[in-house]
């Protein structure tokens, strides 16, 4: 039984013992399933050890968290793609200096120097242009104001005088005669006696079928006297400079109707400045800023040599150096003048008859402000304001008068320019001999530069900075010459040093930029503020004030 008992323990034994062995061969089989697990159907399950269950929920967590991490990596990559396809440039050039990594650079690096350059100079004081505030062009006609009818009570002819700006202000004036006489306006007839002797017509230098069409609602315009009034001798009577609507009402009005043809014999500044009706006021900016168009061959061409001065993208200054011969002649200024060239301008001046003041101090009016500035001191302006030497200068003049002409500038801005050496030959030769027409090419240039600076308050200087006002005060240099030429005479006797006139210079012209402001009557006509010059009040509004 002893025996018996044994072997019944030991094969218990054997049998457990060989349980425990397959138990122990199943368990890599547990390892080698993998992310997917196994159903056991023999109770395996029963025998899984804590750090096999471990390792399985590990694998599985990672697997899961791979997929979920590169589906969030495609999203944003699609994002990316989707952003920058729909960025402007500037934006994308703007995130690649924040992350290089994001866009390669360009293969062309001197484009990337170039922008940097332009922005630089943009960014300079002188170029920046005032604020125009809620200020706005409002020169339109109201309902109320349009001509009625086809009756007129006669007809006028104007004899335009002066140059192509003192002709321009002064057909602008007689449109809003015109129109306060209810009379027709017959083409005006340009000057041809002037110092520049063009014999340009009307309609060779403004767009005739433009003028009329612009102020066909304000008056009637022909291009000639009717057969009916052809014959008829007209009454000829030079205006009254700076009259008011009541002058024409009542001492003109009669005559037209009494005579039905008047000639006036001069146009320039025959109407007031100031304190007319609004309707009045807005019809003059019409006829100045929108009527009077050149024609397409002088716009055109214009337009061309803006462009070529704009074409590597920085900025130009248009200067009007109105140190020409006829001026210094008129106004007496020999400032720097040798003594042979100032005998010729006073034998000029004295040889002109229409101009009435003979004997001048040339000297004693430069100190007080009133002589174009020499191209010297242009030049010390313009470096004291802050323009570089590198400066494009476009020169809105004639030939500059002396022996030594432009050299003077240049050797300080030698990057002058003009319509001499911007236009081919062959686009200068219909203009060739036409001073007035040339002078419209040069008005065009000046009224898109990015600066405008003028050294003499002359009548091309009051009709560009006028228009620049009007097209939301594009910037204008307005230079106080009294100040600026006594400055540069202390610092020529060194009585200050350059640092201490740059300074001032810049201090006296922080507020002389073309900023927004009412113009004021004056006592004088002629020495108030010019309408032409600053056409606020009169057909510039702010946001509070309506057309009335």
């Amino acid at each position: 039984m002893t025996s018996g008992g044994g072997d019944s323990s030991g094969s218990a034994a054997s049998a457990n013992l060989l349980q425990a062995m397959g138990t122990r061969r199943r368990v890599p089989e547990l390892v080698d399933e993998g992310c997917h697990g196994s159903d056991f159907s023999d109770g395996g399950a029963a025998v899984r050890t804590p750090s096999s269950s471990y390792r399985r929920r590990m694998i599985w967590h990672f697997c899961w968290l791979f997929w979920v991490c590169w589906g969030l990596l495609t999203v944003f990559f699609l994002f990316l793609m989707l952003k920058f396809t729909s960025m402007t440039f500037d934006e994308v050039v703007t995130i690649r200096k924040q992350n290089d990594f994001l866009i390669p650079p360009p293969s062309d690096e001197s484009s990337i120097n170039d922008s940097a350059a332009e922005v630089n100079n943009q960014s300079l004081e002188v170029w920046r242009k005032p604020s125009s505030g809620d200020y706005h062009k409002c020169s339109h006609r109201l309902s109320r104001e349009t001509r009625r009818g086809a009756e007129t009570n006669g007809y006028i002819i104007v004899r335009s005088n002066g140059g192509l700006n003192q002709m321009k202000t002064g057909i602008s004036d007689m449109v809003a005669i015109a129109k306060i006489m209810n009379a027709t306006l017959v083409y005006p007839c340009l000057d041809h006696t002037s110092y520049w002797a063009d014999s340009s017509e009307f309609k060779d230098i403004f767009d005739s079928k433009h003028f009329e069409e612009v102020l066909k609602d304000d008056i009637q315009i022909v291009e000639s006297l009717p057969p009916k009034y052809a014959s008829v001798t007209p009454l000829v009577r030079p205006p009254v400079s700076w009259s008011k609507p009541s002058y024409y009402k009542e001492i003109i009005v009669p005559l037209l109707k009494k005579h039905k043809v008047i000639q006036f014999t001069q146009s320039d500044s025959r109407l007031a400045n100031n304190n007319l009706p609004k309707a009045i006021q807005r019809l003059r900016c019409r006829a100045m800023y929108d009527a009077l168009r050149f024609t397409d061959k002088i716009q055109t061409l214009g337009m061309k040599l803006v462009d070529r001065l704009r074409s590597d993208n920085k900025p130009y200054v248009a200067l009007h150096l109105r140190y020409e011969k006829d001026m210094l002649a008129f106004t007496g200024c020999t400032h720097n003048l040798t003594a042979e060239d100032a005998q010729k301008l006073t034998i000029m001046r004295k040889n002109a008859n229409h101009w009435k003041e003979k004997d001048i101090d040339g000297e004693a009016r430069r100190l007080q402000g009133g002589c174009p500035l020499t191209p010297r001191e242009a030049a010390i302006f313009l470096e004291a304001i802050g323009f570089p030497s590198d400066t494009k200068i476009y020169i809105v003049a004639g030939e500059i008068y002396s022996n030594h002409g432009i050299s003077t500038f240049q050797s300080k801005y030698p990057n002058v320019i003009s319509h001499s050496n911007l236009a081919t030959k062959e686009e200068l030769e219909p203009l060739k001999n036409h001073q007035n027409q040339l002078a419209a090419l040069d008005y065009i240039v000046a009224v898109e530069s990015d600066v405008f600076v003028y050294t003499y308050d002359g009548n091309m200087a009051k009709a560009v900075q006028g228009h620049r006002r009007f097209e939301r005060f594009r910037k204008t240099i307005v230079p106080d010459n009294r100040n600026l030429v006594n400055l540069i005479d202390k610092m020529d006797n060194g009585m200050l040093s350059w640092e201490e006139f740059s300074s001032t210079i810049k201090s006296l012209h922080a507020n002389r930029t073309g900023a927004p402001y009412r113009r004021v009557p004056g006592e004088f006509p002629k020495q108030e503020e010019n309408f032409y010059a600053n056409p606020l009040p009169g057909c510039i509004c702010n946001k509070q004030q309506g057309l009335t």
